[in-house]
C-alpha cells in the first residue's frame, strides 16, 4: 500500500481549497498560473519574489467573505492586495491565497457632504481624479500608484497633513471582512474600538472593502520642485529647519536628496501650498520664497491640479525597478542629521535612490495621541531612506558584505548612522522585520489598546499587514 506523501496532503488541501473557492466565485477570477496570473503577482517593487499559491480577483464584498472563509477552512496564509506598492510585499505570502482588490476601484463621490466612499483597490489618484471633478479633494501622499486604503490605515503622511491631517484622520467609515467571514461597518458609532485601530495599525484587523473619507475643497495647489547643488546643503538645511518650525498649516515641504538631471545629488525641496492661491504664487509669497535660499539649477513651481503632481511623483518613481526601503523619525534636521545625509547622498549607489523627509505639523499634531491608533502626535521629521536600482544592475552588482548588494550595504548603514538623532518606533507603513527594535515602539502608549483590538477580532492572526508590537503581556480583550 502506498502511504501518502506530504506532497499528496498539500495536493489534496490544494485542490479542496480551488473547489470551494470556484464554487463561490467564477473560476476566471480564481488564478493559479498562466497570463493573468503573472500579471496579478506583478507588484511595484520588482525584488519582492514571493509568489502566492492563488490570487482571488475580487468584484464584490461577497468574493472577500468567500475568500477569507476558504483560507481559515483550509489553513492556507491569508493576504490582501490593494495598490500592491508597499516595498516590503506583503501583499503576498509564501504559497497563500491573496486577495486581490484590484477591480474593487469605484470611486462615488457626495459633494454635498464633501466625502468619497471607494473600493478598497482605489489608488490615490482614482480618489483625487474624481474629486477634481467638483472641485474637492483627498488627503493622500505624494503618489498616484499607492492604494488608498492601506496608505490610510498606516496613516498617510502627505503635502495637505498640516492643513488637513493624516489621512487616517480623514477616515470616516469602512467595511470590514473580519477572519470569521462576517462583514461590519465601523464608524465612531459602531464597532468604535475597530474603527480606532482602523487609522494607524494597518490592514491587521480585517479586509477593508470599502472606506468612506472626508474632502476638502482644494483641487489646485501652488506646488513643484526647487534643486539646489548638493554644495550648497549646509546652508539650505539650516534655512529649511527653520522654515519647517515656523510654516502655517497651509505650507508644507517635504525636503531631501535626490539625483540631479546630471546625475550628481542635489538637495530636493518640494512645497505644497494649500491655502489661497493667490498668496502661495506671489512672487514674495512662501512658495517662491524657497527658490530663493540659494542658487537653484531647477525651480518649477506654480498652480498645479493635485492629480498632476500625484502624476509627477509616479514619473519620479516608476514601478518595476528593484528596491527597498528604511525609515527614521527625527525631531529635526540638525547639522549633525544633515551631515549624515549630505555624506549619504554623495555616496548614493544608483542614479534612482533617495532621501526624503516629510512634515509632520499643523492639524495632525491637534489630535489626542490616544485619539486613533497612530502613535507619534508631536512635530516631527518623518524620514524615508529609498534605495532603488536596475534589476540587471542589482544583480551585477550583488556579492561582498554578506551578499547584500551596494545598494542594501549604502541603506542599512545609513539607517543605523541615523539612529543615535531618532526618535524611538517608525512610521508603520515603512517598517520590515528588519528593524524590530522600532516596530516594539512604533505606537507608543496607544500598543495595548491595538493589541487588545487583535486579539479581540482577529486571535488566530490570520491577517499580517503592517507589523504590530509583540504583546508584553496579555492583551486581554475589548469591545469592537
Amino acid at each position: 500500500m502506498q502511504i501518502p506523501t506530504d506532497a499528496d496532503a498539500r495536493d489534496a488541501v490544494s485542490a479542496a481549497l480551488l473547489a470551494e473557492l470556484r464554487s463561490h466565485i467564477p473560476a476566471g477570477r480564481v488564478l493559479t498560473n498562466g497570463p493573468e496570473y503573472a500579471r496579478a503577482v506583478a507588484l511595484f517593487n520588482a525584488a519582492v519574489d514571493v509568489r502566492p499559491s492563488v490570487v482571488v480577483r475580487c468584484a464584490t464584498t461577497a468574493d472577500v467573505q468567500a475568500g477569507v472563509r476558504a483560507s481559515r477552512g483550509h489553513g492556507v496564509p491569508l493576504s490582501v492586495r490593494g495598490g500592491g506598492h508597499d516595498f516590503w510585499g506583503r501583499a503576498f505570502r509564501p504559497g497563500g491565497l491573496v486577495l486581490d482588490l484590484t477591480d474593487m476601484r469605484e470611486v462615488r463621490i457626495d459633494s454635498n457632504n464633501r466625502c468619497a466612499t471607494l473600493g478598497g483597490g482605489a489608488l490615490s489618484s482614482d480618489v483625487v481624479s474624481a474629486a477634481e471633478r467638483v472641485g474637492l479633494t483627498a488627503v493622500t501622499g505624494t503618489a498616484g500608484a499607492v492604494g488608498m486604503v492601506g496608505l490610510t490605515l498606516g496613516g498617510g503622511y502627505g503635502p495637505l497633513i498640516g492643513q488637513f491631517g493624516l489621512a487616517a484622520d480623514n477616515l470616516l467609515g469602512a467595511e470590514v471582512v473580519l477572519a470569521d467571514g462576517s462583514r461590519v461597518n465601523t464608524d465612531a458609532e459602531h464597532h468604535p474600538d475597530l474603527f480606532w485601530a482602523l487609522r494607524g495599525g494597518g490592514g491587521n484587523f480585517g479586509v477593508v472593502t470599502s472606506a468612506r473619507i472626508r474632502l476638502h475643497p482644494v483641487p489646485t495647489v501652488v506646488s513643484g520642485t526647487i534643486l539646489y547643488p548638493i554644495a550648497q546643503s549646509a546652508g539650505i538645511l539650516a534655512d529649511l529647519g527653520g522654515i519647517h518650525q515656523d510654516s502655517p498649516d497651509e505650507l508644507t515641504v517635504d525636503v531631501g536628496f535626490l539625483p540631479g538631471p546630471d546625475g550628481k545629488p542635489t538637495v530636493y525641496v518640494a512645497p505644497t501650498w494649500s491655502g489661497d492661491l493667490e498668496v502661495g504664487n506671489a512672487e514674495n509669497g512662501p512658495v517662491r520664497a524657497l527658490a530663493r535660499l540659494g542658487t537653484p539649477v531647477l525651480a518649477e513651481v506654480g498652480p498645479v491640479a493635485r492629480s498632476a503632481a500625484l502624476a509627477a511623483t509616479d514619473a519620479m518613481f516608476p514601478p518595476g525597478r528593484m528596491g527597498a526601503i528604511r525609515t527614521r523619525t527625527v525631531q529635526s534636521v540638525s547639522s549633525s542629521v544633515a551631515t549624515v545625509l549630505d555624506r549619504a547622498a554623495q555616496e548614493f549607489t544608483s542614479p534612482f535612490s533617495a532621501i526624503v523627509w516629510h512634515q509632520f505639523h499643523g492639524a495632525a499634531t491637534r489630535p489626542p495621541l490616544g485619539s486613533t491608533a497612530f502613535g507619534r502626535r508631536e512635530p516631527h521629521l518623518m524620514v524615508e531612506l529609498i534605495s532603488l536600482w536596475e534589476g540587471s544592475e542589482g544583480k551585477d552588482n550583488a556579492g561582498g558584505g554578506g551578499g547584500r548588494s551596494p545598494h542594501l550595504r549604502w541603506l542599512e548603514e545609513l539607517h543605523a548612522a541615523l539612529e543615535p538623532f531618532s526618535l524611538p518606533g517608525g512610521y508603520v507603513n515603512f517598517l520590515g522585520p528588519e528593524t524590530p527594535d522600532q516596530i516594539a515602539n512604533s505606537y507608543g502608549p496607544n500598543t495595548q489598546r491595538l493589541l487588545a483590538v487583535k486579539s479581540a477580532v482577529d486571535p488566530d492572526s490570520l491577517f499580517a499587514a503592517t507589523p504590530l508590537p509583540i504583546s508584553t503581556a496579555d492583551a486581554g480583550s475589548t469591545p469592537v
